[in-house]
């Protein structure tokens, strides 16, 4: 089980990842993605998929056309770890390369 993040590592979150908030009534990362249409959102849902998968850590996710909401939270230590951190920087890196090409 990986161990929760401490008050320090918490506090450097906006800072690291601007984009997300961190939910008030859940220990969990939140983002919305809005993408040109299905395709792109979906696109984008499968390679983070992989991601996922090879992290064996995976999101919770909503799609409706062309937005995916996530939340990350680690649901085996009750909370946020770096295993949260690492998948949203992926997603945020998937974007980023997306918007660069």
């Amino acid at each position: 089980m990986a161990p929760l993040l401490d008050l320090a590592r918490r506090q450097s979150l906006s800072i690291q990842l601007p984009s997300w908030s961190v939910l008030p009534t859940r220990d969990a990362l939140y983002r919305e993605f809005i993408f040109g249409d299905f395709q792109e959102a979906f696109q984008f849902m499968s390679q983070v998929a992989v991601i996922a998968e090879d992290m064996n850590h995976h999101p919770e996710w909503f799609n409706v056309w062309n937005k995916v909401q996530v939340t990350l939270s680690t649901h085996d230590s009750g909370g946020l770890t770096e295993r949260d951190i690492a998948l949203a920087l992926a997603m945020d890196q998937i974007v980023k390369s997306a918007d660069e090409s």
